[in-house]
């Protein structure tokens, strides 16, 4: 079976954040979200659903629950029971929920930088204090993004109380190894707090022969402080539809976030919960082609990166994102500005993420779409 994911779509009919925020001659490589038809198992199951003219209240059922319980299984040796599901319309939303249902006013947050902006934005919203350590940028000892202990342990305090985890990592696309997760757990264990592992671009491995390793799975003991977060909205390109899983496996703390939930989320999605469904039972085919193309993104943009004097950046494990450090690139002190305004492409700001002087590149478009915008920013940068 093959599919398209070279015919340019014309994103501008429909209201839509990523074509829309600049003018048209921008090419948008921001936010986290691909230019790709949708699977067609997915458009076919909206399409089937569409045949029922009531959109009323719904929950998630049973085929819903069975299937990401398969999914699991077969994809990240981690068997779930349907029970430990708790649906919602997103990750975003899930990790407030988090800070407010399992810390008190005041407590600490922490989470490592780079990071995806709302997980900077999770303490204010909730009157609790952000609290971050950076990690470690690739150098001598790794040509990888890794966690710095060290300044993890400088950061946290007894107020302390969640962690909100990122994993694969959002921006840096590293896919953190067993020894790393499970330091990890003996920090989180040390310190007594309660982890949000927010696993949204799990099955965007690049690496055919590494499987995603889900926290929960390679330290079970984790289960009493652990919620980890799933959906389909960036894999299979559904961000729209609104819907994200919460797996937790403790009664009790299962119990804890769902209370609070009431009144904060709004019922589930008819058709977020329609696409999860048909992504999970019949959308391996497509995620597979989909890999295909995002490895070809992948090395277009290498070749570049290796001809651009003073850009630094580690070959993303995992999503369709890139974190370029441009800090010597003689692009000024904001980077992303002098890209848009010189060459017409629109990066995300890596100040957002706590790194200024970076940029996140997100190369989820047409490999014809994804040259240009490279040849542009290649006008700038190939002369340092």
């Amino acid at each position: 079976m093959s599919f398209d994911f070279t015919t340019p779509l014309d994103r501008r009919r429909f209201a839509t954040t990523k074509w829309q925020r600049y003018d048209e001659d921008v090419l948008p490589l921001w936010v986290a979200d691909m230019d790709f038809a949708v699977a067609p198992a997915i458009r076919s199951a909206l399409a089937a659903r569409l045949e029922h003219p009531v959109f009323g209240y719904t929950q998630p059922s049973d085929a819903l629950r069975e299937v990401l319980c398969q999914w699991s299984a077969s994809h990240y040796d981690w068997p779930i029971e349907p029970h430990w599901q708790h649906w919602l319309p997103g990750v975003v939303p899930a990790l407030h929920v988090a800070a407010l249902t399992l810390t008190e006013p005041g407590d600490g947050v922490l989470t490592v930088t780079p990071i995806y902006p709302p997980f900077l934005k999770v303490g204010d919203n909730t009157g609790r204090t952000t609290q971050t350590a950076p990690m470690q940028p690739p150098g001598e000892t790794s040509p990888h993004w890794t966690l710095d202990f060290a300044a993890m342990e400088a950061a946290v305090t007894p107020e302390t109380r969640l962690l909100l985890w990122c994993h694969p990592h959002n921006p840096t696309g590293r896919n953190f190894t067993v020894e790393e997760l499970e330091q990890l757990a003996e920090f989180v264990e040390r310190h007594d707090l309660l982890v949000c592992s927010d696993e949204l671009h799990c099955d965007l491995i690049l690496d055919a022969d590494t499987p995603h390793r889900p926290l929960g799975r390679v330290v079970p003991r984790l289960a009493p402080r652990l919620i980890t977060l799933w959906a389909p909205s960036k894999t299979f390109n559904v961000a729209g539809l609104t819907s994200a899983c919460a797996i937790i496996s403790d009664d009790r703390l299962r119990a804890r976030f769902r209370r609070g939930c009431l009144g904060l989320m709004p019922s589930d999605n008819v058709m977020g919960e329609t696409a999860a469904e048909a992504a999970f039972r019949d959308g391996e085919p497509w995620r597979q082609a989909l890999l295909a193309q995002l490895r070809d993104n992948r090395a277009l943009l290498e070749s570049f990166v290796a001809r651009w004097p003073g850009v630094v950046m580690a070959p993303p494990e995992a999503t369709y994102l890139a974190w370029l450090d441009l800090r010597r690139a003689g692009l000024g002190e904001s980077p992303q500005r002098t890209l848009l305004e010189q060459a017409r492409v629109a990066l995300s700001d890596g100040a957002d993420f706590g790194w200024p002087g970076f940029a996140r590149l997100n190369f989820g478009t047409e490999y014809s779409r994804l040259s240009r915008a490279l040849e542009r920013m290649d006008e700038l940068l190939k002369a340092g």
